[in-house]
């Protein structure tokens, strides 16, 4: 066995208002404020929680179900890009309808309770034609992010396009808008021109007046009448980033796509899931090197990895354990504001004057970015990951918001491949906090961590996890760990299982773990305010205090009568349950559910979301009437411990399509009306091996895929109309092996030499997305 000690004494956190002209308040005194630490909101520790979500890439039709989506999944912030080629391609001519619709978006995140920060550029990148900026720019008499007036006179009138477009919905004016994003990577990236891609090859530059161009942007956002509490940008890779002006937001991705464009031919593993101290002076972090001591602004992130979009030199299906991994590696080292690009996924628009709106290495329509929610609203394993975090730092908030980094020992030339040493950290204040153990490396095999144990040296005791013997998680896994977390009023001195979240319920209060893949779950509680304790699935051991071992296989309810007459409920879930676990308001008080369907809720509408269910399954806590309503037919209930159960079979309607096989990479595809009955999205699924799948409607091209031997999904249902009335058809180019350009004709021509090439379609089919409304 492998014995782990850290020590946990010193944990006084110096946290301080921050003076900087970050913070601001609306009409109903609502604020928004800042320490060294953390953001507060009306005076108390806020931990954010955002999301990218381009508005611009998506059905304008379907964006309220897909902000309620991200509300579910514990986001209270959206971030989104306002490309500025999206909005004025044509010179002069602005486009804010349909797609474009900016303020009806920003209403619909207010209208749903979401923050949102608007990334205003006018350099954008994310992948877009030129990094955002319109062609029409190119080659004029001027310096292209810089301050050069001519520059900036057109900077200023897109700006003030912008704010005619929010005007009503700024923060300080009761509206949702809390912060916007001056520039992105100023003076560290730059995108290429795509006028000249494969002619001359020119790049949009960096920029190169540093802070004062930073400054100066703001200053026109703010006279265009972008005024909001929050200023921000990004801070790596030496961007410029005045702090007394803007926050520095920093990041990290694990699948580095770009790298591919120089001489790397195998992807290294990346230093990202190692622990760090990213709040600390004396500390020197890969990938973070602000020019400012790093105590005396909080760590904050807007990009870490969400998801990652394959380019065309650079494959790969994305793990999606990596993205919870890394959330827990940004909090563990200090983070109190955790942001995802991009938590959705989506689809580039249509030029007016230039078909493809993309960079030349990404796909010209398809953003899916292995998202969370998936290009077409699909529900991805990270969104269900992620949610299980983010309900546990929005339960935790305050408290948590005030913890410090401990490590156990000095990681800064630790090996990312070296899967022997466990990787574990603290947050701690006082007595108090969680251990964080990730078992996840990128790029790397990894393996079970066994037969380990972690004490936890305070300054008045020692905490050992576990009491006895050892524990294990399973490769690729991460967990949070509690130590004396108070659990109103009880002390858990500390468990193997995970906090989700808690909630009250007639006078009692409930909390809600799970137990980690690879462990055995158990509780260690201080044993004096406890009068009288039982367990369901599972067994007390006693001593000096109270140990309780749980199953791991089916639900367990510890009851506790408290001494001062308080009942305590802990129920702990298995950990494919607490993917599928969910908790939100309704009619005023909280609930949660088990359920492996989708869940929105908006008001007293609850609804669901299944792909491809026969039987849509729910466990409702503290559940609803014994029998309801699903998709207009009764269901009754049975009881099963605390939870409600209902099931719902699914009929499933006519799916199948007419395919037809031309040659063994071309495939016509038409449809009935009856596919799309009582649908909300019908996903199209190809199964094939190839270079670039391509999806095409009477010649136009309506998607594309570059092959990385996953699943290519195509959404079909906004092409209803055209796809009964013309079909589809789908082309695979092929992978080309010994091809070379034929070029010694002594007349103007050259041609194309295959020797091999491969490219097959395994299978077409479809899976329906049904809604299924719930009257409770």
């Amino acid at each position: 066995m492998r014995a782990y000690s850290i020590d946990v004494r010193n944990t006084q956190k110096e946290i301080y208002p921050l003076d900087t002209k970050l913070g601001g308040s609306n009409l109903a005194g609502e604020n928004y404020s800042f320490t060294n630490y953390y953001m507060e909101k009306n005076g108390r520790p806020f931990f954010g929680i955002s999301g990218e979500f381009h508005f611009s890439r998506y059905n304008c039709e379907k964006w309220e179900d897909e902000i309620i989506k991200m509300k579910m999944g514990g986001i209270n912030i959206i971030p989104t890009y306002i490309f500025w080629n999206h909005h004025e391609e044509e010179q002069g001519i602005f486009d804010w309808e349909g797609n474009k619709n900016l303020r009806r978006f920003v209403g619909l995140c207010g209208k749903h309770g979401m923050g949102v920060i608007l990334r205003i550029g006018p350099f954008a990148h994310g992948e877009a034609r030129n990094g955002g900026i319109p062609d029409w720019l190119f080659g004029r008499p001027f310096d292209l992010r810089s301050n050069d007036i001519e520059y900036l006179t057109y900077v200023k009138r897109f700006y003030q396009e912008i704010g005619k477009q929010v005007q009503g919905f700024l923060f300080k004016e009761g509206g949702p808008i809390i912060g916007a994003q001056i520039e992105n990577e100023y003076e560290h990236a730059g995108a290429p021109w795509e006028i000249t891609n494969g002619t001359g090859n020119e790049w949009v530059p960096a920029g190169r007046d540093s802070d004062a161009h930073m400054i100066k942007l703001k200053e026109l956002a703010i006279q265009a009448g972008i005024e909001t509490p929050i200023y921000t940008s990004t801070g790596w890779g030496g961007a410029a980033a005045p702090v007394e002006e803007v926050l520095p937001l920093w990041g990290g991705y694990a699948f580095w796509p770009w790298i591919f464009y120089g001489d790397v031919k195998e992807h290294p593993a990346t230093p990202e899931f190692i622990f760090r101290d990213y709040h600390n002076d004396e500390q020197k972090n890969y990938g973070f090197t602000p020019a400012y001591r790093p105590e005396s602004l909080p760590f904050a992130c807007c990009e870490m990895g969400g998801g990652m979009t394959v380019f065309y030199k650079y494959r790969f299906k994305l793990p999606y354990e990596s993205v919870d991994a890394m959330t827990a590696m940004k909090t563990a080292g200090g983070c109190n504001l955790v942001g995802y690009y991009v938590f959705h996924g989506g689809s580039n628009p249509k030029g007016k004057k230039t078909p493809f709106m993309n960079e030349n290495a990404t796909p010209k329509i398809s953003y899916d970015y292995q998202a969370p929610i998936g290009e077409f609203g699909q529900l991805r394993e990270s969104y269900k990951r992620l949610k299980r975090q983010h309900y546990f730092y929005k339960t935790m908030e305050e408290s948590f918001c005030k913890t410090k980094t401990v490590l156990p020992y000095e990681l800064k030339d630790m090996d990312p491949n070296d899967i022997e040493t466990l990787r574990y950290a603290i947050r701690a204040n006082e007595e108090s906090g969680f251990v964080f153990i990730n078992n996840y490396q990128d790029h790397v095999d990894t393996k079970d961590q066994k037969d380990f144990a972690i004490t936890v040296n305070l300054e008045n005791e020692e905490i050992r996890f576990p009491k006895s013997g050892s524990m294990s998680l399973a490769k690729d896994e991460c967990c949070i760990l509690p130590f004396n977390l108070d659990l109103n009023g009880l002390n858990l001195k500390y468990s193997t299982t995970q906090l989700l979240t808690s909630l009250e319920h007639d006078g009692e209060t409930y909390f809600f773990f799970f137990t980690p893949k690879g462990m055995k779950g158990e509780y260690y509680f201080e044993s004096v305010d406890i009068q009288e304790v039982s367990v369901d699935n599972g067994s007390i051991i006693s001593d000096e205090n109270t140990l309780i071992q749980v199953s791991n296989e089916k639900i367990s309810l510890v009851d506790i009568m408290l001494k001062s007459g308080k009942r305590l409920h802990v129920c702990t879930l298995t950990n494919e349950q607490s993917l599928n676990f969910w908790k939100y308001p309704y009619r005023g008080k909280e609930q949660v559910l088990i359920t492996n369907a989708a869940l929105l809720v908006a008001g007293e509408k609850i609804r669901l979301e299944s792909e491809g269910l026969e039987t849509v399954e729910i466990k409702s806590f503290p559940g609803f009437m014994d029998k309801i309503k699903i998709a207009g037919e009764e269901t009754s209930c049975r009881n099963h411990g605390i939870f409600k159960e209902y099931k719902k079979t699914i009929s499933i309607s006519h799916t199948d399509l007419e395919v037809k096989l031309v040659k063994q990479n071309k495939a016509v595809i038409y449809f009935k009306p009856e596919v799309f009955d009582n649908v909300k999205e019908l996903l199209l699924q190809i199964e094939y091996v190839g270079d670039i799948g391509y999806a095409f409607i009477d010649g136009e091209l309506f998607h594309d895929n570059f092959c990385n031997h996953d699943t290519w999904e195509i959404g079909l249902q906004q092409h209803k109309q055209d796809l009964l009335e013309k079909g589809m058809y789908i082309y695979i180019s092929p992978l080309k092996e010994g091809s070379f350009v034929k070029s010694d004709s002594p007349m103007a021509a050259r041609a194309e030499v295959i020797n091999k090439q491969i490219a097959e379609i395994k299978s077409i089919k479809a899976t329906a997305i049904r809604e299924l409304e719930m009257d409770v």
